[in-house]
């Protein structure tokens, strides 16, 4: 490869030669690279002819050019081993031959006896040799170039009779075909021997890569990177395509040949491309949050999509972009509430899409439906229907989630949502499967992976990636963004190439504000049909959620103990203006009174420990579940009923009791967990 690398810039300067200057000039620019062997040559024969003025008959120095003479051959034959064979032979008779004229010469005269003949003989013949060996090492054929350093190279780390073809070389990356011995070796041998390949070229096992031809068990590509432009940090300076569509491909970083990283979630019935789900996956200081943030700035940068986020982090990465997301919720009940009501949507969004002839989401599906094409009218006229924009699910520290809902969780979302315009995404540190159901695993095809642990390699990776090349485990945290990204609509010869996000910053929150504030304003509202899916699921969760606007947005988060000011809260606490005029004159530091008659009387004249009735324990329940439903706490169970128990004197199995008879009046809807109910809103109840 190296070897056609450098032909072709001696043909370039050639042709420059042939243009700018004249024919002697370009003979001599042609002869110049042939003229060592020749001029070797001759400056043994002046050797030798000075050397016989000076040593004439002189037994010592015999003795002493005999001696150098094999010293000379056999260091020539000892420093060529590290060189192919042909070569090291070639030069080990070179050396010698030269060494023993010109020894012969010395003592006896440069034309004494056969010495002048095999001199004006041998010595065009050593010369003209080197002639053929360099012209054939530029010409020759693809067969006469295996032969030299990439035969070797490839004999060192056992694929000795396999063949190079053609190679592309482009800039900071060279891609050569690979034909491996027809019934001895196979793919899977070019795969095991990829590290070894890396050593021998000094490159890290990620610059190599080998894409197995799926036509052929023995054919491939052998793709070499040996500059890692991913060594410089980029940082974020805003979002690729402002105000752009969502079918449009998110930019979230680059390649390692400077190429950029492309994702894209809706599908494309034009290109075939399905729409997909998205898993990003990577251990602690593997850069997997700025590698989200890349992902969702990109998304929230667009016109046709609505974004749900749970982060049970509290927003500590994306805060500054709570403007732009519909719904947001920081985990726990909140989150189980926008679990089912998505999954209520899904089939409401793909009814609609079914009834105006939408396969799959697209881009027109989005705007006002003006095409009779799109019609759900039969009488084959535009129906003038309200669009519906693509929709983002991200539950963020997805583990935490499902701890609490359960491994399949997002199963029955993962399988149905893609057709109704619904991307789940899920980020976690480690997808292995005592952390998410492999049926849920399953449902999410593309993977967007960082550093991990070595030994969580598959659990992220699909393992023809890894065969192939691809190593996240070789970074752990060393090298935050580093990520392999593989998705619908990605070359499948780019999906053991390694790329790096952009890395957020301080500076970047300003930024990203910004941002949160233009999608507010200009990003598409909740379409009526997956609105009304929402709040007929779980009423007031969706409702009176918070809003977060750049006014109403929460603090960045509790105030630092040592930042009060203990002394000032103590006297604001004694200051007349905070004081009950009830509670004037009552002396803080004095005893509470003890117990006196009449203490243990009900307030409400009822007799101590008396329950309620059926009927009134049923009433009390169905308040409680109003309390619940507007406080919008939508999902319940068992344990959320703890203080009304202690209240009320009932135990929780009772209470598990009151719940099923609720369900089966159609108050209470089970969810995918065992033990916990949706309340079903007031209205839809009825």
């Amino acid at each position: 490869m190296a070897a056609r690398t450098k032909t072709t810039d001696i043909l370039t300067t050639d042709l420059r030669s042939a243009e700018s200057g004249t024919i002697a000039a370009y003979l001599l620019h042609r002869v110049k690279p042939h003229l060592p062997p020749w001029l070797g040559v001759a400056g043994t024969g002046i050797a030798g002819a000075l050397g016989h003025l000076r040593w004439a008959d002189s037994a010592a120095a015999g003795v002493g050019l005999t001696a150098a003479s094999i010293a000379l051959t056999g260091a020539t034959w000892w420093m060529g081993k590290s060189t192919g064979t042909q070569r090291r032979l070639h030069s080990a008779i070179t050396v010698a031959a030269g060494s023993a004229w010109l020894t012969g010469a010395c003592l006896a005269g440069p034309a004494a006896g056969p010495l002048g003949d095999l001199f004006l003989m041998g010595g065009p013949v050593i010369a003209l040799s080197w002639n053929v060996r360099m012209v054939l090492r530029r010409n020759g054929d693809t067969d006469a170039s295996t032969q030299g350093g990439d035969k070797g190279l490839l004999e060192k780390v056992g694929l000795a009779r396999a063949a190079i073809g053609n190679a592309k070389v482009e800039p900071n990356r060279v891609t050569a075909s690979l034909a491996l011995e027809p019934g001895e070796q196979t793919n899977e041998d070019v795969t095991k021997v990829l590290p070894r390949l890396a050593s021998a070229l000094d490159l890290p096992t990620t610059a190599l890569r080998y894409m197995p031809d799926a036509g052929s068990a023995r054919r491939g590509e052998l793709v070499i990177v040996p500059e890692d432009m991913l060594a410089e940090v980029v940082e974020w300076e805003g979002p690729s395509n402002l105000g752009g569509s969502i079918a449009d491909p998110l930019v979230v970083g680059r390649y390692d040949d400077g190429s950029p990283l492309l994702l894209w979630l809706p599908g494309d019935p034009e290109v075939g491309r399905n729409a997909t789900h998205l898993l990003i996956a990577g251990g602690t200081g593997s850069g997997k949050g700025d590698g989200a943030l890349n992902v969702l700035t990109e998304i929230v940068s667009r016109t046709d999509v609505n974004v749900l986020l749970s982060d049970p982090k509290s927003f500590q990465d994306f805060r500054p972009l709570l403007p732009a997301f519909d719904w947001a919720e920081e985990g726990g009940a909140g989150t189980e509430a926008m679990v089912e009501a998505l999954q209520a949507a899904i089939p409401a969004r793909t009814r609609w899409l079914g009834a105006h002839r939408y396969r799959q989401w697209t881009v027109q599906a989005a705007g006002k439906q003006t095409d009779p094409a799109h019609s759900c009218r039969t009488d084959g006229t535009a129906c003038g229907c309200d669009g519906m924009p693509y929709l983002v699910a991200w539950f963020e520290e997805a583990a935490n989630t499902l701890r609490a809902l359960g491994d399949d969780a997002f199963t029955g979302i993962a399988q149905e949502a893609r057709a109704a315009g619904v991307s789940l995404i899920v980020s976690l540190q480690r997808p292995s499967y005592d952390q998410m159901s492999t049926s849920t695993r399953a449902s999410l095809p593309s993977v967007l992976a960082f550093g991990c642990d070595p030994r969580d390699e598959g659990f992220a990776l699909p393992e023809t990636v890894i065969d192939a090349g691809a190593h996240p485990g070789a970074w752990g945290n060393r090298r935050p963004g580093y990520c392999y990204l593989v998705s619908a609509g990605i070359d499948e010869d780019r999906y053991p190439a390694p790329g790096r996000t952009r890395r957020f910053t301080t500076r970047s929150m300003d930024i990203m504000e910004l941002l949160a504030d233009w999608a507010a304003a200009n990003g598409a509202s909740m379409d009526a049909v997956t609105a009304r899916a929402f709040e007929a699921t779980v009423g007031n969760a969706y409702t009176q959620r918070t809003r977060h606007t750049p006014d109403t947005a929460p603090a960045p988060g509790p105030v630092p103990l040592h930042a009060v000011d203990t002394d000032y809260e103590e006297d604001a606490m004694l200051s007349d203006s905070l004081l009950d005029p009830d509670d004037d004159g009552i002396d803080p530091d004095a005893e509470l009174p003890g117990d006196e008659p009449g203490d243990d009387e009900p307030l409400f004249g009822e007799d101590p420990g008396r329950k309620p009735t059926p009927e009134e324990a049923r009433l009390l329940l169905e308040r409680a579940l109003e309390e619940f439903e507007t406080e919008g706490r939508m999902i319940v169970g068992p344990k959320d009923f703890t203080d009304w128990c202690e209240t009320h004197g009932y135990s929780r199995p009772w209470v598990s009791a009151r719940l099923k008879e609720a369900a089966l009046d159609g108050r209470l809807q089970p969810t995918s967990q065992t033990g916990r109910w949706r309340i079903v809103p007031a209205l839809a109840a009825a």
